[in-house]
């Protein structure tokens, strides 16, 4: 029992504190006003999703670190709950994150999810959006969140975010940026 524990610890450790000691693990976010990076990766589906499929609607494209796990449920559950107030925003929400299309496509099943999770397993996007974590031998997505206009620009950037009010909070800015 002991060894578990301390597993999780060390686990926990590495995810939420090897970060912010090695700040170079990570490369720079693209800020507001910046061409978001183009790709294209596979869906839970298994299809492929380009980033230029959604010119004319509003992004959300949101990098978690990994499935199935506290936070990462909890944040993908309140985009899902939310999906009628995005779609009237015309906006689309895309989750990211290294794990596999079949870890993608569990978790949805599981969770009762239907907007697309990204795989990212080479981490290349992660990467061009400064949101890859590399310790290593261990490679992550931060959590962090990119709300790309209709013509492809970044207009803001959450690299700070609190899975439980993210949904809302991005709600509110999509409000804020619409009206400009």
């Amino acid at each position: 029992m002991l060894r578990i524990v301390l597993l999780v610890f060390v686990v926990v450790a590495i995810i939420f504190v090897a970060p912010r000691l090695f700040p170079g693990a990570r490369a720079v976010a693209p800020g507001p006003g910046s061409t978001a990076p183009e790709f294209t990766l596979p869906s839970q589906e298994g299809a492929s999703v380009s980033l230029k499929d959604y010119r004319g609607s509003w992004v959300v494209l949101y990098f978690y670190p990994k499935d199935q796990t506290p936070g990462c449920t909890r944040e993908a559950h309140n985009f899902q709950v939310d999906q009628s107030k995005y779609a009237e925003r015309h906006a689309v929400v895309l989750g990211v994150s290294v794990d596999s299309v079949a870890s993608h496509k569990k978790f949805c099943a599981k969770e009762g999810l239907n907007f697309k999770l990204l795989a990212d397993t080479n981490g290349k996007v992660s990467k061009a959006y400064g949101s890859l974590t590399n310790l290593g031998v261990v490679k992550f997505a931060a959590r962090h969140t990119f709300l790309i206009d209709p013509s492809g620009k970044v207009t803001k950037a959450y690299t700070s975010v609190d899975p439980v009010r993210h949904s809302e909070e991005v709600l509110v800015a999509l409000d804020q940026l619409r009206k400009q």
